[in-house]
């Protein structure tokens, strides 16, 4: 499954359409192409034919990448090496004589507006594939499963009675923490609606999880506590770094969380480096998750849920 953010398909199937136009009119109206170019009749015909082909190869393989982008990156680098290759090739023809001026409005056209967009979904694959590559093992999964709830039952007990939303919160004082848990508590109607149960994993004691959440009518939803973040490491949640509290967009969403959202700051309960995440478990496997990349970051719960969220990673059991 796509485990990118839906535009990265969007902008591969509109190159792929794109190519496909180009040697449609190529074919059809290639003699005032050719003549437009300044190229006169090509010879031998089929050497124009070829290149036509081989650009509607290429805009049928982007369409195939459309459809996962994260698994067919190999095909976005192919992409995005002719397109570099083209460019500078018409470029090179244009300063020694070969074609003019002009050519450059379809060197622009066809090949210098698609290469940032590759780039773009090169660079989404690659963090997609760290996403993957923090994810945890079936073993340590499996024991990270026998994890018992402040209920005493089980992670794995309760995937098999329901799907789960595991939630990985920040420390109970920070702005963010305190929004996550404003969202869940708007949106809890809405996820247990859709028949998954929510657990909350907080770095708190039990007893200061309780006083905690009740503050957001969620005392009695079923958490772990987890001081020593045991959980956070075998989900594969990694801490942050210093340079991570010196952003722009933290210091913004900071405002809008603490000041505008009245979420507030508070005294510091676990480890403030420790990123968040959010897990949706079935009969003991990892459906779908959410990692922070930063403890600002704004998941949608129900979109998590319902499988159309848009930074959401899948795995396939």
């Amino acid at each position: 499954m796509n485990s990118l953010r839906p535009w990265t398909s969007r902008a591969l199937a509109a190159a792929g359409v794109y190519n496909l136009l180009w040697a449609a009119a190529a074919v059809l109206q290639g003699s005032k192409i050719q003549a437009w170019l300044g190229l006169g009749p090509v010879h031998p015909p089929f050497m124009w034919l070829a290149v036509a082909g081989a650009v509607a190869l290429g805009g049928a393989a982007l369409l195939i990448a459309a459809s996962d982008p994260a698994r067919h990156w190999g095909i976005v680098a192919l992409a995005l090496v002719a397109k570099s290759g083209a460019f500078a090739g018409t470029l090179a023809l244009i300063s020694r004589g070969a074609l003019p001026q002009r050519a450059l409005v379809f060197a622009i056209a066809n090949d210098l507006v698609w290469i940032p967009i590759l780039v773009t979904v090169l660079l989404a694959a690659h963090e997609a594939a760290l996403g993957r590559k923090r994810c945890v093992s079936s073993e340590i999964l499996g024991l990270a499963m026998r994890t018992r709830t402040n209920a005493g039952v089980t992670l794995d007990e309760l995937s098999r009675l329901s799907p789960v939303l595991l939630v990985f919160l920040h420390h109970h004082g920070c702005m963010f923490c305190r929004e996550a848990l404003g969202d869940l508590m708007e949106k809890r109607k809405e996820i247990e609606a859709s028949g998954t149960r929510l657990v909350l994993v907080h770095m708190g004691t039990e007893e200061q999880g309780i006083k905690f959440f009740a503050k957001y009518d969620l005392d009695h939803a079923t958490r772990i506590s987890d001081p020593r973040r045991t959980l956070y490491r075998a989900f594969g949640l990694p801490r942050g770094t210093l340079g991570m509290f010196f952003t722009p967009k933290l210091w913004v969403r900071g405002f809008q969380a603490a000041i505008l959202g009245r979420n507030g700051v508070g005294r510091f309960t676990g480890d403030v480096f420790q990123l968040p995440g959010a897990f949706l478990l079935y009969y003991g496997e990892l459906l779908r998750c959410y990692r922070h990349q930063s403890i600002s970051d704004r998941p949608d719960y129900v979109s998590l849920v319902t499988g159309n969220s848009y930074a959401a990673e899948e795995f396939s059991n």
